[in-house]
């Protein structure tokens, strides 16, 4: 049924309306002045707002505002009923985002004919965002399970396919072979011939690898230059050793790209999966471990998992044991990557990102540490140095000119969950003297999607202390379109992945406009990450996205390299125009 609020302070008016809204089969709520009425539009999330404008206590533009600042009741239809009909009200009411207006005194089908009209025309708004949301998600749903350069599976629709193959037999008995493909040497043909080549290369390669397998067998791509394929027509280890040559034969073939031919090789590691080997995700990576074996003994050929291997790759336990160590060594720093205004091309912020400068191994890479971190606890006290380094690197920016700016620091879903996260953001915001308004904190839709009730409640006290609230890489999972709505985000950050060749790239262009879209008219900001070209950037301007960072303007850098930029101004070119 749909549900009608009346905000009207006059006893006898409010009465009438609700008479004949009853009769006409809505379901009326009343309310006798302004601030109840706010109350009762977030209780109840009406379809529709009739509100008088002169109240007391609050008056009808103050109700409006009140309601267009709330997430929940932002997109609410909102008609006025007022005697005062001058062009200064209705622009003033308009402004603020009011829809229609009703001047008194009206008739019961003035009445009727204002509510017909609002509702058609929010519902055809509706039914036109459901449209958008579903297209969004059919299409990231493709995007989480397929990889956008080859359109192969990745490893996570691997893991689902080796799963569904498990389910048709007893696991116990069930013998799967798994091979992981990894090309020789290809970093030196991007060094050489640039990164579009290597991408054309890539696509070919799928192609051969795909005329190598059978309907049942599943073929997909876990990195760079790494795929995997799932055999399920065999189960012998001869006949697995036979098929891994047929591919080395396969791929030693010459390839033609852009007119050139290019010989590469490849190394091949093989593992099996059954029911007692481990779990699905040791057995891909006992094939990883196989494949870099095979490199190892000079690549161009295959190699089983054996538990030599196992043994021999002792070296995670050797960085744990160093990561242990790295604050009482001081080898972390924090790096910054400025975030701008697409709109002023002023720098308006920065995002803290971890580095650690190993003494030996030299800078390890954060996709290499940052796991292992979470696995040890270790990313507890790592996590509080990295908001404490931040917000005090930041208020010293502030307090020599830079009062603006603003930081972001990522949280793990294991910071998220640890008890006493609220009290140790509190006390690092009191010990470096941060304003908390100036701090957001990017947390993954996988942080939520486990337990949202718990999530909302550490939001809602976040939002106490007045920390904005960010979702990083949005879109890399599908399940966060429901969630929007529920939970009080102020920033979406769209993912480096759909930014990518976005001029070029006709599902990405789709997605992003689609994900700029639902978060404007969510009332969040968007900011987009990765983004490397102008045309890049000239695409997210015209699209109106808020913020962006990425290489096109700036690598993430030392603290003093960043300062350098903030004291010289730099700003990235606004030349392009905005859709208004």
């Amino acid at each position: 049924m749909t549900k009608i609020l009346v905000i009207e302070d006059e006893k006898s008016v409010r009465e009438n309306i609700l008479e004949v809204l009853d009769a006409e089969g809505f379901e009326a709520v009343g309310a006798e002045n302004g601030r109840i009425g706010v109350q009762l539009a977030s209780e109840h999330i009406p379809h529709l707002i009739l509100c008088d404008v002169m109240m007391p206590e609050i008056d009808g533009y103050g109700v409006l505002e009140a309601l267009r600042q709330d997430p929940a009741t932002a997109t609410i239809p909102f008609i006025f009923m007022t005697a005062k009909a001058t062009k200064a009200d209705l622009r003033q009411g308009m402004e603020l985002g009011a829809d229609d207006y009703l001047t008194k005194p009206f008739t019961i089908s003035e009445l009727l004919g204002a509510i017909a009209t609002r509702l058609r025309k929010q519902a055809a708004i509706q039914d036109n965002y459901n449209t958008t949301l579903n297209k969004a998600t059919e299409t990231l749903n493709y995007l989480v399970h397929y990889d956008s350069l080859t359109n192969l599976p990745n490893a996570q629709l691997l893991r689902e396919r080796l799963c569904q193959v498990l389910t048709q037999a007893n696991p116990n008995q069930q013998i799967v072979p798994i091979l992981c493909i990894g090309l020789d040497r290809f970093n030196r043909i991007n060094n050489s011939m640039g990164f579009a080549f290597g991408d054309l290369l890539l696509k070919a390669v799928a192609e051969r690898l795909t005329t190598c397998i059978g309907g049942n067998d599943t073929l997909g791509r876990l990195n760079t230059d790494q795929f995997a394929i799932i055999l399920v027509t065999i189960n012998q280890k001869q006949d697995a050793a036979n098929f891994a040559q047929i591919i080395l034969d396969v791929l030693s073939q010459p390839f033609k790209v852009n007119g050139y031919e290019v010989f590469i090789t490849a190394s091949i590691g093989i593992a099996f999966y059954s029911g007692d080997s481990g779990g699905i995700d040791t057995s891909l990576k006992q094939a990883d471990g196989a494949m870099h074996d095979a490199k190892r003994q000079g690549g161009n050929n295959y190699q089983f998992y054996t538990n030599k291997i196992n043994l021999v790759s002792s070296d995670p336990l050797a960085l744990e044991a160093d990561l242990r160590h790295v604050l009482e060594r001081a080898e972390l720093e924090v790096y910054y990557q400025p975030q701008v205004n697409l709109c002023t091309g002023q720098i308006v912020g920065a995002e803290a990102l971890l580095r650690w400068h190993h003494p030996e191994r030299g800078m390890v890479s954060p996709a290499t540490f940052i796991p292992l971190a979470e696995e040890t606890g270790l990313i507890i006290p790592i996590g509080e140095w990295v908001l404490r380094t931040a917000c005090a690197q930041t208020k010293a920016w502030q307090t020599v000119g830079f009062s603006y700016l603003r930081v972001a620091v990522n949280l793990s879903a294991y910071q998220f969950n640890q008890p006493n996260l609220i009290e140790k953001i509190d006390q690092i915001l009191a010990e470096t003297n941060f304003n908390p308004e100036l701090l957001e904190l990017e947390l993954t839709e996988s942080i939520i999607v486990h337990n949202p009730e718990a999530a909302i409640e550490i939001f809602n006290e976040l939002k106490l202390l007045k920390i904005q609230i960010s979702i990083d890489d949005f879109g890399t999972g599908y399940s966060s379109l429901g969630y929007l709505q529920q939970f009080p985000f102020d920033i979406l950050k769209i993912d480096q992945c759909f930014v990518r060749n976005i001029t070029h790239n006709t599902k990405n262009a789709i997605i992003t406009t689609a994900l700029i879209q639902l978060a404007h008219g969510l009332n969040l900001k968007v900011i987009a990450e990765g983004v490397e070209t102008e045309a890049e950037q000239a695409f997210l301007c015209q699209h109106n996205c808020d913020a962006m960072q990425g290489y096109l303007f700036s690598r993430p850098l030392p603290a003093a390299e960043f300062e350098k930029l903030l004291i010289e101004g730099k700003r990235l070119p606004t030349q392009m125009s905005r859709k208004t």
